[in-house]
């Protein structure tokens, strides 16, 4: 949702309207919506149509799924190519981030980082606190990884990633892992962790047998990569963004 919303004098805007604006459904189709009690603001259901709400502040949900607030916040997710580095300026003149996204106005920071050799979905904003919060290991959002490892990857190994496996610096939880498919020399595997320690699934195949190869981040939460070329970016949907502000407390 962005901040071109036709607001009233008080900052307000009725509710229905709001819904329309914002995509959820046509003006007269967001009326059924809040007349069947499909709608809700701040923890409770409103059906009275012309219900005035703050876009920037109120929480508001249509069959359970929250729509973002207004704000001057950028969300983006960006496939990092191979041989990209995840800071904004490297003083060795590699490619970086901000090299993708030099036409954008914003000031942007990226969302935890991805190993230079590692591909794939990161997250980029200018709301340094929706950052913080989805980088940060409590709010335990799934990422997904798709590896190409040595060797192959018994069911054995598998049962011991989904048990957990002990590292330097700390355990390691795995809430998924599948092997895609595999070949005598190799396998690919499919991990889902929250973890967002410094190389982290590079050292967890490793610790079990299986170097990694070439390692991909398909999906961050309920974010993926379809449609997505390696260097391209997009923002993220209502409902993506939705998700991941429930998933931050934000």
């Amino acid at each position: 949702m962005r901040p071109e919303l036709a607001l009233d004098d008080d900052g307000q805007i009725r509710l229905q309207k709001l819904l329309a604006q914002s995509g959820v459904a046509s003006r007269r189709k967001c009326e059924e919506l809040m007349l069947d009690g499909r709608v809700e603001v701040d923890g409770e259901v409103v059906t009275r149509l012309g219900t005035k709400v703050d876009p920037r502040t109120a929480v508001v949900r249509v069959d359970g799924r929250r729509l973002p607030p207004m704000s001057p916040h950028v969300h983006l997710v960006l496939n990092k190519p191979r041989g990209v580095v995840s800071t904004m300026s490297d003083p060795e003149g590699r490619r970086t981030l901000a090299d993708l996204v030099a036409d954008r106005p914003e000031r942007l920071f990226h969302v935890g980082r991805l190993d230079t050799d590692t591909e794939g979905l990161i997250l980029l904003t200018n709301d340094g606190d929706f950052a913080h919060r989805m980088a940060h290991p409590s709010f335990e959002v799934d990422k997904t990884y798709v590896a190409e490892v040595d060797g192959v990857v018994s069911r054995g190994t598998l049962r011991r990633l989904r048990d957990g496996v002990e590292l330097e610096d700390g355990p390691v939880q795995v809430s998924s892992a599948k092997v895609v498919s595999s070949t005598a020399e190799r396998s690919i595997v499919e991990l889902v962790i929250h973890e967002g320690r410094n190389r982290i699934v590079r050292r967890l195949l490793e610790h079990v047998g299986h170097p990694v190869r070439r390692l991909t981040r398909t999906r961050f939460g309920p974010v993926d990569l379809t449609g997505l070329a390696p260097g391209q970016i997009r923002e993220l949907t209502g409902a993506e963004l939705g998700t991941l502000l429930d998933s931050a407390d934000l």
